[in-house]
C-alpha cells in the first residue's frame, strides 16, 4: 500500500498583501507545497501561526526589524527561510547573507524561478541566485559560502578526517543526518563554481572559508 506523503507547509510574512496573494497562489500551484498562510510580520507569525516547514520572508519590512534578526527567529521556531526582495536595498541583501537564510530570491525574477527556488527551499536545499551571489562578493566581510552553524560544524569534522558515523556521534545525530549535511554542502559549492566532490576538496574548501585550521608547516 502506497504511503501519502505530507505536503511541505509553506507561510509568508510579508506586509503587502497584494505581493502575498501571488506567491500564495505559486505556492498552492507547486507539487508537494501547501499554502498555509501569511502574516504581516514575523511577531505575528510567532505568536498566532500558522506552524509551517517554510517561511517566505520578505527582506524590508516595515516594522523596523532586521532580515538576519527575523531570519534567526523562524530558523529557531523550526522553519526553513526563503528570502524575497524587490532589490531596493544592498545594505539589507548583505546583512541576510550572512544569515541562515536558503536563499534569496527578487521578486521580479520569472514566475517559473520563484516557483521551483520555492520548492526547492521547501526540500531543504539552498537556493544561490545572483542576488546571493553579488552580496557575497561585494561583502569584503563575508568571504565564506553560505553554509548553517551544523554545516560549518559537519564540514570542520568531516573534512578533518572523520568518517560520517564518527561525526553523527560526535553531534549526536543520525549518519542519514550528516550525509544529508555533507551532500547539501556540496551542492551549494557547486553552485558557487567551487569544487567539493571528493574528502579533500571538502577539505580546501573549509580551509578557504575559515572553517579549518590553515595548515602549518613543520
Amino acid at each position: 500500500m502506497d504511503v501519502a506523503v505530507s505536503a511541505a507547509r509553506v507561510a509568508i510574512v510579508d506586509d503587502h498583501e497584494v505581493v502575498a496573494l501571488a506567491l500564495g497562489a505559486l505556492i498552492d500551484a507547486q507539487p508537494g507545497l501547501e499554502y498555509a498562510g501569511r502574516r504581516a510580520t514575523v511577531t505575528e507569525l510567532l505568536a498566532r501561526g500558522p506552524r509551517a516547514d517554510l517561511v517566505v520572508l520578505d527582506l524590508n519590512l516595515r516594522d523596523d526589524t532586521q532580515p538576519a534578526e527575523n531570519v534567526a527567529r523562524l530558523t529557531a521556531w523550526g522553519a526553513g527561510v526563503l528570502v524575497v526582495t524587490s532589490g531596493e536595498n544592498p545594505y539589507l541583501v548583505r546583512d541576510v547573507s550572512r544569515s541562515d537564510a536558503l536563499g534569496i530570491v527578487r521578486k521580479s525574477a520569472p514566475v517559473d524561478e520563484i516557483g521551483e527556488a520555492i520548492a526547492r527551499a521547501a526540500r531543504g536545499e539552498p537556493i544561490i541566485t545572483t542576488e546571493w551571489a553579488a552580496a557575497v562578493d561585494a561583502d569584503a566581510d563575508f568571504a565564506s559560502a553560505p553554509l548553517t552553524d551544523r554545516e560549518r560544524e559537519v564540514l570542520a569534522l568531516y573534512a578533518s578526517g572523520l568518517g560520517a558515523k564518527a561525526v553523527a556521534r560526535r553531534l549526536h545525530v543520525s549518519e542519514n543526518t550528516v550525509d544529508d549535511h555533507i551532500r547539501r554542502i556540496r551542492l551549494v559549492y557547486q553552485r558557487l563554481c567551487r569544487p567539493a566532490n571528493t574528502k579533500v576538496e571538502l577539505y580546501q574548501r573549509g580551509v578557504e572559508d575559515g572553517y579549518l585550521p590553515v595548515p602549518t608547516q613543520r
